[in-house]
């Protein structure tokens, strides 16, 4: 009972906040921040749908990772949630991370902007898809006992595996 309770509530709060920040991106206040919030995201776009993308995926932090999973019940694997974000905003993203860079349009790294997403390569292939939120921070579900969470492309781990980026946004 308490655990459902507490369901609640977090969806709750995730509901007040994504209403708040759609909100709040409505000013025409620049922002100045250099740490990445949900709300910094709000001057990267001119498209609402890119927006939704990020907001949706930022919406999923914490959920588990699940491989194979697709959704914010059962979990998400790392093309599953960039899938999901993208559905949410209508656009229609392959399953499976080798297929999404495959059709994606490819992005010189000079041109990256949030919502972009980022291939890696792990053990030798491209096989890691992540969505980038801007000022060098992506969204992710990492690996089996992980939660989608954000990380820093300096990182040596993701830097040094950087494969491509590509976009489904033409």
């Amino acid at each position: 009972m308490l655990h459902a309770a507490i369901n609640r509530t977090t969806r709750l709060l995730v509901i007040t906040g994504l209403l708040s920040l759609l909100l709040g991106c409505v000013t025409t206040q620049p922002v100045t921040t250099t740490e990445h919030s949900a709300a910094s995201a709000c001057h990267t776009s001119d498209n609402p749908k890119r927006q939704l993308v990020i907001d949706t995926a930022i919406a999923m932090i914490g959920k588990p990772y699940r491989y194979g999973g697709t959704s914010p019940g059962q979990g998400f694997d790392c093309s599953g949630l960039v899938r999901f974000s993208h559905n949410q905003a209508g656009i229609h993203v392959p399953r499976t991370a080798s297929q999404q860079l495959k059709h994606a349009r490819r992005i010189r790294y000079e041109q990256l902007e949030p919502r972009d997403l980022l291939f890696f390569r792990i053990d030798e292939k491209p096989s890691h898809v992540t969505i980038y939120l801007g000022e060098g921070e992506f969204i992710h579900a990492p690996s089996s006992g992980g939660r989608v969470r954000t990380e820093q492309l300096a990182q040596p781990y993701w830097n040094d595996r950087l494969y491509g980026i590509g976009s489904y946004f033409y």
